[in-house]
């Protein structure tokens, strides 16, 4: 799996700076599951699958307070609209996954 770096991250530029959701652009996803799921693993996985690149360090892992459920958030950077709803469904795709923000 690719990843890239900060250096390579300040590469990209969206058409319209300043202007909200742009693409091409970095973008965070959140995937939600059960703890024993192995979301850590699976997220950057899935949007890896998609040729997409997830920036290397963004990973980050957060329990829900019964330690029941993890969400697990990427960093990736996705050239157009399409591509970043796909990387939602892709993961919502997954029986693991619960829910993506």
């Amino acid at each position: 799996m690719k990843k890239f770096d900060q250096h390579e991250l300040d590469k990209i530029h969206a058409e319209n700076p300043g202007q909200g959701f742009q693409f091409p652009g970095a973008f965070e996803i959140t995937a939600v599951g059960h703890a024993n799921a192995g979301l850590e693993q699976r997220v950057p996985a899935v949007i890896a699958g998609l040729d997409l690149n997830v920036v290397a360090g963004s990973e980050r892992v957060r329990p829900s307070s019964n330690g029941n459920f993890v969400s697990v958030s990427v960093t990736f950077t996705c050239p157009s609209r399409e591509m970043y709803e796909t990387a939602h469904a892709a993961l919502r795709a997954d029986p693991a996954v619960k829910w993506t923000l």
